[in-house]
């Protein structure tokens, strides 16, 4: 093994200590500091924070082609749609002409509006006959009961503001007033929906945080200081974010997001920080000191963790789309707050509670590891090759400073001795189940959730519902056929339109196309295709994928008409289509990822390549929960969610982007506690059995604090958010549990001292990190010898 020792930095001189060592004497100042960044950033939000909505741009895809050629030749036609549907159950709507006819009026007038349809036929016009070859597809039911106003609007209506509902809702009231039922549907369903409320959410895991943190700690202060700062690191991220909004759009769905990682990992980076802080004060520090030395140490992991964390939810950039590129930066502003507050506001909270940390307890109060001091290194990880005197002098240099790595007692002792005598058997269990939880992804359907998913409550929910009924599901998710013929001759026009036609006849999976209509100048052709199913149905997005890709070209092949599908739901198989092409990259690069953080943490070959296949099978299982949830309906009602529904199709991309970085964590913990184990033993078996006893505590207990942060989500009326908050807990609890408690151990176990072969000119070019401040740990256990006190 190749090892060469940087330059150590004495204890006291680092700028990570410090930090620690100023903030824990000066604790009033950066209280009061943070409280002020509260406060300012709250108010500053509120005054002129921005909105967000789910208004993204596809630029080059063939819907926004469309779009913009609608927009050409007939601006009316070419805008953003969007429904309000009517119904009057005591009789038709034709009876309520004139206050139909008046709130058509009065919607034209609103701002941004390019035209209304009026639902109802012009006096005297008999309705339609009912046909069962051609379905009614609108605007008004073959009762008349049921009819719908399709508005369009120059700009997409979630960008224009909740007040702009007043509006609205004035145009409407004469038709509420008269007993009809009014419901907006579309994207002015989406606007009108309640505004999103975190907070039962946030409560929900604050108190199953707490009580995990007091029986796994047994001190009460210990068990609320991580949860008040990452609340208050939370918090400023959130306001950095609405600030930031004003300027760029971010989806609906971003502070959600946000909230559920800058919470989780807020938790565990003070937990970290607390728990070492409080081994340093049971081995005799002063409290100054014993902050200042935790930040050195665990708060160098922090940073690095955070750092991973931030630089995996960038790579979600390298999907194309910014609209999922804004939701990773959406999530990394309180992944930043909640360093800044771990490195600083966790040091001052310290240094203000002292050494009355462990007053209130509900047991006897334990830090890290009840194993002895002398056979517990510290809490420290040697983590990378050559970062202090044990590590420079080889495997086994630093024996003579402590028991055996295998010594100690208790519960886990135990459990960590039985995977040392049989890897095997622990390695084969762990991958088996693994494997049973991934068995439903190899059936993921990706797609849009709908409307349809949403609970009774909202008004598209119930929009939906009513146009489900009186025209049949497609008709919630129209098609807009556009062929361009301005290159064509005028006098092939005739032909081009009948051959069109022609193609358009019993299209599979059409329930109705209607005939191509002209615009004004001539140039383009328009016409609508209804799907038999839902737009969310795997088949709305088969007929579109069909008509744009065979229907219209063949039916204008030989000219120079070009063809698209355009709309809301045309579009979003198009970001369906991007999404699924660009996940195996997303995947490969948060696998190199991966491979390289912990190759160049852990200069270990083999390491890295476990981590990544291990990473890999984590995310599976946790991907085939979620398709057995939400997409085979296994709890689904449960949860609230309105039968089966695709998986959102960003869901999986976000999802491995956050839970690689969330397990970096526990990745660097345990390895680090291996590897310093073997460096000062020379045993590489038996450092892997006391790294699992040393650190199950703190793992399981940050994992549990996780789970319950992501869990809590899930009661959000949001279905996307309900799914990544199981998605990101199975992650959480499948990676700390049979990942890091029983494959990670196995494999360690049964690679040896294999494990941390490196190769001579790739030890070379590889930086060295000092994760965890093993150097200045090591002058510090030198200080403590010195003056008589415990190891660190």
């Amino acid at each position: 093994m190749n090892a060469r020792s940087p330059v150590q930095t004495p204890v006291g001189k680092g700028l990570l200590y410090r930090l620690g060592h100023w903030c824990a004497r000066h604790f009033v100042v950066v209280i009061v500091l943070w409280l002020a960044a509260v406060a300012g950033l709250q108010l500053t939000d509120r005054a002129v924070g921005g909105q967000f909505s789910d208004d993204f741009a596809l630029p080059g895809v063939q819907s926004a082609e469309g779009l913009d050629v609608l927009k050409a030749h007939d601006p009316a036609a070419g805008g953003y749609s969007a429904q309000i549907v009517l119904n009057r159950p005591s009789g038709p709507l034709t009876q309520e002409s004139s206050t139909v006819n008046s709130t058509v009026a009065a919607l034209e007038k609103l701002p941004d509006v390019l035209s209304v349809q009026n639902p109802l036929p012009p006096p005297g016009t008999p309705p339609p006959p009912a046909s069962s070859t051609a379905p009614n597809t609108g605007p008004l039911s073959t009762d008349g009961k049921t009819a719908y106003i399709t508005m369009r609007f120059g700009v997409p209506p979630s960008t224009l503001g909740v007040d702009y509902l007043n509006g609205v809702d004035a145009a409407v009231q004469p038709l509420r007033d008269a007993d009809v039922t009014v419901e907006y549907g579309g994207s002015l369903g989406e606007l009108a929906r309640p505004a999103p409320d975190d907070r039962t959410s946030e409560a929900i895991g604050f108190a199953v945080a707490i009580v995990v943190l007091l029986v796994g700690f047994g001190s009460l202060i210990a068990a609320v200081l991580p949860l008040v700062t990452a609340l208050i690191g939370a918090i400023c991220g959130l306001a950095l974010l609405g600030l930031t909004a004003a300027a760029f759009t971010f989806g609906t769905v971003s502070p959600t997001l946000a909230t559920m990682i800058g919470l989780g990992v807020g938790i565990d980076y003070a937990l970290f920080l607390i728990t070492r802080h409080r081994q340093n004060l049971m081995n005799g520090h002063d409290p100054a000191d014993s902050a200042a030395l935790a930040t050195t140490t665990s708060g160098r992991a922090v940073l690095v963790s955070g750092c991973t964390v931030i630089i995996a939810l960038s790579g979600l950039w390298v999907s194309g789309v910014t609209f999922i590129g804004k939701l990773g930066l959406a999530a990394a502003f309180t992944v930043v707050t909640a360093v800044l507050a771990a490195l600083t506001l966790v040091p001052a909270m310290l240094g203000l509670v002292g050494r009355r940390i462990d007053r209130y307890h509900v047991r006897k109060p334990v830090a890290e590891t009840n194993v002895d001091a002398g056979a517990a290194a510290g809490p420290a990880a040697a983590a990378g090759a050559g970062t202090g005197p044990a590590a420079a002098a080889g495997p086994g240099a630093g024996r003579a400073r402590g028991s055996d790595a295998g010594a100690g007692s208790g519960a886990w002792h135990r459990y960590a001795q039985r995977v040392e005598r049989r890897p095997w058997w622990f390695l084969v269990c762990g991958v088996v189940a693994l494997l049973v939880l991934a068995f439903p992804l190899l059936f993921i359907q990706l797609g849009h959730i709908g409307d349809g998913a949403d609970p009774k409550s909202f008004t598209d929910r119930r929009a939906y519902d009513l146009i489900s009924t009186a025209f049949g599901p497609g008709a919630n998710g129209p098609l807009t056929l556009v062929v361009d013929q301005s290159a064509v001759p005028s006098g092939d026009r005739a032909a081009l339109a009948s051959r069109l036609q022609q193609s358009l006849t019993n299209v599979p999976d059409a329930a109705s196309i209607t005939p191509l209509q002209a615009t004004p100048d001539g140039d383009v052709l328009i016409g609508t295709a209804y799907s038999v199913a839902s737009p969310q149905d795997e088949r709305t997005t088969e007929l579109t994928n069909h008509l744009v890709d065979d229907v219209l070209p063949q039916a204008v092949a030989g000219t120079d008409a070009q063809t698209y599908v355009t709309g809301t739901t045309a579009a979003q198989v198009d970001f369906l289509d991007i999404v699924a092409s660009r996940l195996p990259l997303i995947i490969a690069v948060v696998v190199a990822l991966a491979f390289l953080v912990i190759l160049t943490v852990f200069r270990g070959l083999l390491v890295a390549v476990k981590a990544a296949v291990l990473n890999v099978l984590s995310i599976a299982a946790s991907y085939g929960v979620v398709v057995a949830v939400f997409q085979w309906g296994w709890g689904g009602p449960a949860l609230g969610v309105s039968g089966k529904v695709p998986i959102e199709s960003y869901v999986p991309m976000m999802m491995f982007a956050i839970v690689f970085g969330l397990s970096m964590d526990y990745e660097i913990f345990l390895l680090s506690r291996v590897r310093e184990a073997w460096l000062r033993t020379g045993d590489p078996k038996a450092s892997v059995a006391h790294a699992l006893e040393i650190t199950a505590r703190v793992i399981t207990c940050a994992a549990l604090i996780m789970v319950s942060v992501f869990a809590a989500f899930i009661v959000s009326d949001n279905i996307v958010v309900k799914m990544l908050g199981l998605g990101l807990a199975a992650s959480v609890l499948i990676d700390a549990t049979i990942v890091r408690l029983l494959l990670v151990p196995a494999v360690m176990t049964l690679l040896g001292r294999h494990a941390w072969w490196t190769p001579r000119w790739l030890d070379r070019i590889l930086p060295h990190l000092d994760t965890e401040g093993e150097g200045a740990l090591e002058e510090e256990k030198q200080a403590a010898v010195a003056a008589g006190r415990r190891e660190p």
